[in-house]
């Protein structure tokens, strides 16, 4: 019996995994702030999935949750680290400090808190731990400045990771989203005449889209492991460097 605890599973990817995983199997636990969502995915999931209701930058109340999992929900053995947010496009000169440290709380410190507390469970079983990541990470723009540099630590924490648990059995994948069609960038912008223009006519990725790929990559080969991967929707890609001209 295979155990998954993904972070965020009330909304967007977290939840659309926490389907996916179940439908294959597997027994999920899955974490979020809000109840009532947590309890209408558990009515729609079945005994397969456990809702651990905390916030994750909440270290006590994680760890009471945590300690109180039912005996088959125990033994966990893929962590998907999915918990995040982005706060804001201003520039930086611009942006609010409040929501650069929530980013940073969120998509950082939470992130290693609750992976350095499972490591030695994941260790034990030789499981997995997929991170969350973005393509942010790899491109810089406009307005990602902090949630950006939060994403680049996702990615090389991961690849670090990876080094230490050199030997252990444990496979580690970051993975790299563009632009995913979620009540996300609802947050980031919040308005959703901004989220509709963002998608319009983009034919963005989903939630689903990146929950099968977290099943692909979580139900490989043992002796495989996807060290990172960066996915875009088609209509996504680059654009060449800003050049100003002063003058």
């Amino acid at each position: 019996m295979a155990v998954a605890l993904i972070t965020g599973a009330t909304a967007g990817i977290g939840e659309a995994a926490a389907r996916a995983f179940v439908e294959a199997g597997w027994h999920v636990i899955g974490t979020g702030r809000r109840a009532d969502r947590l309890e209408a995915l558990a009515g729609e999931l079945g005994e397969r999935f456990h809702a651990a209701v905390f916030d994750v930058r909440d270290e006590a109340v994680r760890d009471v949750a945590l300690d109180a999992l039912p005996t088959e929900f125990r033994d966990i053995d893929l962590l998907i680290n999915n918990a995040g947010l982005a706060l804001g496009l201003e520039p930086a000169q611009n942006a609010s400090l409040a929501n650069w440290t929530t980013m940073i709380d969120t998509n950082i410190t939470a992130l290693v808190s609750i992976t350095h507390k499972l490591l030695p469970g994941l260790i034990a079983c030789k499981g997995a731990i997929i991170n969350i990541s973005s393509v942010a990470a790899n491109y810089p723009y406009p307005g990602g400045n902090v949630y950006a540099g939060t994403k680049a630590f996702v990615r090389q924490f991961s690849l670090d990771l990876r080094a230490d648990l050199h030997g252990t059995g444990v496979r580690v994948t970051s993975i790299e989203p563009g632009m995913v069609e979620t009540e996300f960038t609802l947050v980031r912008t919040g308005s959703q005449e901004t989220s509709d223009k963002l998608y319009g006519g983009v034919d963005p990725m989903t939630g689903e889209d990146i929950a099968e790929t977290l099943l692909w990559v979580a139900t490989l080969p043992p002796h495989l492991n996807i060290n990172s991967l960066e996915l875009m929707p088609v209509n996504q890609s680059w654009q060449g460097f800003a050049v100003h001209r002063p003058g």
